[in-house]
């Protein structure tokens, strides 16, 4: 209230000094013209005091929305700056103005042009943004099998928060990588169809029809972009390890059709002119499966027809496997009979051409163990070689043996003879042939008995045991040595008294006969011993063996084993019986006259 009791006179004077003084002068000289009392003078002077300065509020008001405008678009023009810098990624732009003292008109003037340049970088980085971004959507698209993409710029979201050229760069390292991964996918898929089409034409297949099943795009005749998926991919491989398969399951079964023609042209011996027509098949024999590129060389046709060859020559086949079956019995037999092992028996074989006869045999499985059995057969008779041959050796000193123990029966073995000078240089030799066989025989029972040791079974000779023929053999030479002495004692003792008596002709006549029994004896044994020495040289040779019997008067250790050896022949019954009466025979051959001593 102090500016409305202010004198008029004073509020005049400063009203002077402006626009408004005049008119103030003028309405004072009106007031007093007219007679206006102060107090209603002093309160429109006030209304006029009070109106103007609601002007002067309302201008101020103005100007200040004016400047802080002003300065909040300084400042979001600064803060834009500062954010595009930062999504950028740079610290500073060249020619950016320095914060200056002047008016803010003035300092927003300075940074327009700078947050212009600002925002074009920006949308320019965005650009690229978008770029390489869609290229990577649309290669994952690609690798992820989606047909479907939506190649519009809208799909693409750009994160403005960071453009900066290291967020570009892992973009485009991205990018790179999956170009490479596409140019892999591309490249294995063309290498799978590759593959496909070669196995295809090898196994005579439409690779055409097989590459479309797996996926339309793969086949170029539609014009559409390969499907690189992982499940495209995932099929090609299945579809390769397929074919792999289905190839090398061909190729053992032509292996197997080409093996088989090929033993039965052997069998049948069939012309190489007949063979010709199936080279193509038996050529594949030594092929392994990744040597094979020859186009339709696995195809179905070529195991069909392989197929019908191979049941054609089958059933040929059938009409002569008797007579291979034959032809192979026979080799098995001649290998037992050279070897004197033992041979199959006659039934067994006559029930086999029975089942051939009828049919219920698998011919293949016969004649596979028909050369089994020739292989095991070969095999033993070369364990049995060495054996053999001492065997043989024992043999023909046995023969020896006998020959001499003739010769020395023979009274007339020094008589004026033809050919005698040769049988004397025959006992000559006959002796030394005798004298080695008991280390012959010891050696022949060392090596019979490691012989079954290794193999676990006994050493059959025309199946007779080797070893217990031996043991025999030894017994009997022994027993025929103490016989030797003791019908060399007898003699002695017999030719003493006839010596007495001789020096006593006037005995008693019953010596006569005393003296006449034993000459009776000797002589009567000599004229036996010889054919029935003959009839156990005919055995032994029969049986390739040496196994001479007991005498009656054996030990019982010997009738022991004797017995023993009758058990394992008991195929052979006869044959104990009749070995026993020959050597019975042979040791009695002994009490004849004796070699004289030179």
């Amino acid at each position: 209230m102090g500016s409305f009791q202010t004198p008029i006179t004073m509020r005049s004077s400063v009203l002077l000094d402006n626009s408004c003084g005049y008119l103030l002068q003028e309405l004072q000289m009106i007031w007093d013209e007219v007679g206006e009392d102060q107090f209603e003078r002093e309160k429109v002077l006030l209304d006029l005091e009070q109106e103007c300065l609601e002007v002067y509020r309302k201008k101020v008001d103005f100007a200040n929305m004016a400047r802080a405008k002003l300065h909040q678009e300084l400042a979001e023009s600064e803060s834009e700056y500062t954010h595009l810098l930062l999504s950028l990624g740079e610290r500073s732009l060249p020619g950016r103005p320095e914060k200056k003292a002047g008016t803010l008109k003035q300092q927003l003037e300075s940074i327009t042009p700078a947050l212009r340049e600002m925002r074009l970088r920006k949308q320019e980085r965005m650009n690229q943004f978008r770029a390489v971004q869609r290229q990577i959507q649309k290669i994952s698209a690609e690798i992820a099998g989606r047909s479907e993409y939506d190649d519009s710029a809208s799909s693409v979201i750009v994160n403005e928060n960071d453009l900066s050229l290291k967020k570009l760069e892992e973009y485009q390292a991205e990018l790179q990588r999956l170009q490479n991964e596409k140019s892999d996918r591309l490249q294995r898929v063309e290498r799978y169809i590759s593959t496909v089409h070669d196995l295809s034409a090898i196994l005579g297949m439409d690779s055409s029809m097989i590459i479309t099943k797996i996926h339309p795009s793969l086949n170029e005749l539609y014009g559409i972009a390969k499907n690189i998926s992982n499940s495209i991919l995932e099929k090609l491989d299945n579809m390769v390890e397929s074919l792999e398969k289905e190839k090398q399951k061909r190729l053992e079964k032509l292996h197997h059709l080409g093996k088989s023609l090929t033993d039965m042209w052997n069998l049948m011996d069939t012309t190489e002119e007949d063979r010709q027509s199936f080279s193509h098949v038996t050529d594949l024999l030594s092929v392994s499966s990744e040597e094979v590129f020859k186009t339709g060389s696995l195809g179905q046709n070529i195991i069909q027809q392989a197929e019908a060859e191979v049941k054609r020559l089958d059933q040929l086949k059938a009409s002569k496997m008797k007579e291979l079956f034959l032809r192979k019995q026979f080799e098995l037999e001649e290998i037992c009979k050279q070897s004197h092992m033992e041979v199959p028996s006659q039934s067994d074989m006559d029930n086999i051409i029975n089942l051939i006869n009828s049919g219920e045999i698998d011919h293949a499985k016969l004649l596979m163990s028909m050369d089994e059995q020739i292989s095991k057969a070969k095999e033993e008779a070369s364990s049995r070689k060495a054996i053999m041959e001492k065997v043989e050796k024992w043999i023909l000193a046995r023969d020896e043996e006998r020959w001499l123990e003739d010769y020395s029966r023979d009274e007339n073995r020094y008589s004026v003879s033809r050919g005698a000078h040769k049988n004397l240089k025959r006992a000559e030799r006959a002796r030394i042939i005798v004298s080695k066989i008991p280390d012959l025989v010891d050696l022949l029972i060392a090596k019979t008995r490691i012989w079954e040791e290794e193999r676990k079974k006994e050493f059959l000779y025309d199946e007779v045991p080797l070893l217990a023929m031996l043991e025999d053999y030894n017994s009997l030479r022994q027993e025929k040595e103490e016989e030797m002495q003791r019908q060399r004692l007898e003699k002695k003792k017999v030719q003493s008294q006839v010596a007495v008596q001789q020096e006593n002709p006037f005995s008693c006549r019953p010596g006569t006969s005393n003296r006449r029994a034993p000459s009776r004896c000797l002589n009567g044994s000599h004229g036996n011993a010889s054919p029935l020495n003959r009839r156990l040289s005919a055995s032994i040779q029969h049986l390739g063996s040496s196994s001479i019997g007991l005498p009656n008067q054996s030990t019982s250790s010997t009738k022991e084993r004797r017995k023993t050896i009758g058990e394992t022949m008991h195929n052979r019954p006869g044959f104990a019986s009749h070995l026993r009466e020959e050597t019975a025979s042979v040791v009695s051959t002994f009490s004849g006259p004796s070699s004289p001593q030179f």
